[in-house]
């Protein structure tokens, strides 16, 4: 979230970050405190030439996202981008074993992630209609096609899809679109615990990964698209539009599609029943 919020500041955005961790992070993995705090992002938002603005709000209480967005509201009058990225991310998300041999809290993921991000964009539609075009990208991941770390997360992930899907036949004939968006392994603090943790599974994974800056790009482009509309609910996969636009990571690094070892975006079909 910190990456891609920075990349939309330095496009001279205004951007609205949001998360638990208003002047002090209350992350934690494996016994180690995560870095990052929302006054630290919103600095950085600033610093990259946007105005950061930093909004404590704990997405699994729906009454802090109405209030965020009607702040929003009467601060701004409209709303040009959506991301939909909190998420709970268990600590023993990667562990290995059965579900049902891991901690029961980890349906929080159906919670933070999936029901969140339909309540988010329940509150930022209207706003998102007043802009002269707007866009809600979820994060996703091939976990919604293939089995990836347990039930919770693929059930979250394969909901996260089909919302989208859902959302864009709402939106449809109006300036909103809507696309879910597949990220490959994301370079991130939390990831490079993991990778020591599990360095048999993740160690060989992480030497493709991605920056969340990387996917900030793909994101911005996607909301430059002239064509939007014409893909709007669908699920695409963040490396293969970063090579219809040309987007590099560091060092020009090109991240590859997982789609011919970890499967494809579902095609849902067009029946309606209204």
């Amino acid at each position: 979230g910190r990456g891609i919020a920075i990349v939309l500041g330095a496009a001279g955005m205004t951007v609205y970050v949001t998360g638990r961790s208003a002047t002090k992070s209350n992350a934690k993995l494996r016994g180690q405190t995560l870095s990052g705090t929302l006054k630290e992002t919103a600095e950085a938002i600033t610093h990259a030439g946007g105005k950061g603005i930093a909004v404590g709000c704990d997405h699994a209480i729906d009454e802090q996202v109405r209030q965020l967005f009607a702040r929003i509201e009467r601060e701004q009058g409209h709303l040009d981008v959506l991301v939909n990225n909190a998420a709970f991310l268990h600590e023993n998300l990667i562990d290995p074993g059965p579900f049902w041999s891991k901690p029961i809290d980890m349906v929080e993921m159906l919670n933070v992630g999936l029901r969140s991000s339909y309540i988010a964009s329940y509150y930022a539609a209207p706003l998102l209609l007043k802009s002269p075009r707007g866009l809600i990208a979820f994060t996703s991941s091939f976990g919604a096609d293939c089995y990836m770390r347990g039930p919770a997360y693929g059930g979250q992930k394969a909901g996260i899809d089909k919302i989208a899907f859902d959302m864009a036949a709402d939106f449809e004939g109006t300036n909103v679109a809507t696309a879910s968006l597949w990220l490959g392994p994301q370079r991130t603090e939390r990831s490079a615990i993991a990778a020591v943790e599990r360095a048999d599974k993740y160690e060989s994974v992480m030497a493709n990964a991605e920056t969340p800056e990387f996917n900030g790009r793909v994101i911005l482009a996607l909301l430059n698209d002239a064509e939007l509309k014409q893909i709007s609910g669908q699920t695409l996969i963040t490396a293969e539009l970063a090579a219809k636009y040309g987007i590099t990571d560091q060092d020009g690094h090109k991240p590859a599609s997982y789609r011919s070892v970890l499967g494809e975006p579902r095609k849902f079909h067009p029946a309606r029943v209204e």
